[in-house]
């Protein structure tokens, strides 16, 4: 009876014991994130963004820069290097199953939004599409050093390049100001609250 069984039920428990197996080696990887991104995807340092809850498909084409060199950071290019395509998907799979949630600043609401952004990066700061970043709760110097180099060049992106290189200052301020006001938080949702 237990083989009839486990045959029967054979085809699920894979699934399940994949994606299980998946988060634990995800885990593993992350554990040389966790000093800037945590553990969990809240940055606990101002100069790296929260990556829990992000589009996994956007998580591991910064990777894929990163590794291959068309994206710099003196850090992310190290370690990037030393994963290999399943590491990457794995981690980028880990840092996904977190949910995020967000709250407007008191006053404030979706209207208050930085319009250029809303498209993409939801005036809530959760992206709207799977290569898009999430925004919400970054620290201001995150945002404008990341979009400054979108404008000087330093940074390539389709959608990305044009916009920012017709923003002024004020407004990549005011993008980070926005984004950074807005309350984060991160949850795993495999564990109980």
């Amino acid at each position: 009876m237990r083989i009839v069984l486990f045959m029967i039920l054979g085809g699920l428990l894979p699934a399940g014991a994949t994606l299980a197996q998946d988060l634990d080696a995800g885990r593993k990887v992350a554990g040389m994130c966790r000093t800037c991104h945590g553990l969990d995807g809240f940055a606990r340092i101002p100069i790296a963004p929260h990556i829990g809850g992000e589009p996994s498909e956007y998580i591991k084409a910064q990777l894929y820069a990163f590794r291959d060199g068309s994206r710099e950071h003196e850090m992310m290019t190290v370690v990037a290097k030393g994963l290999s395509d399943q590491q990457i998907s794995d981690v980028a799979n880990w840092y996904n199953h977190f949910e995020i949630s967000t709250a407007f600043p008191t006053g404030k609401s979706g209207n208050d939004a930085p319009e250029l952004c809303v498209a993409c990066h939801g005036a809530n700061g959760i992206s709207e599409m799977p290569d898009a970043p999430n925004l919400a709760g970054e620290t201001n110097i995150y945002i404008e050093t990341q979009l400054k180099a979108f404008r000087n060049g330093k940074r390539n992106n389709e959608i990305m390049s044009p916009i920012a290189a017709d923003l002024t200052d004020a407004d990549i301020q005011a993008a980070g100001d926005w984004y950074n006001s807005i309350e984060i938080k991160i949850t795993d949702p495999a564990k109980p609250n």
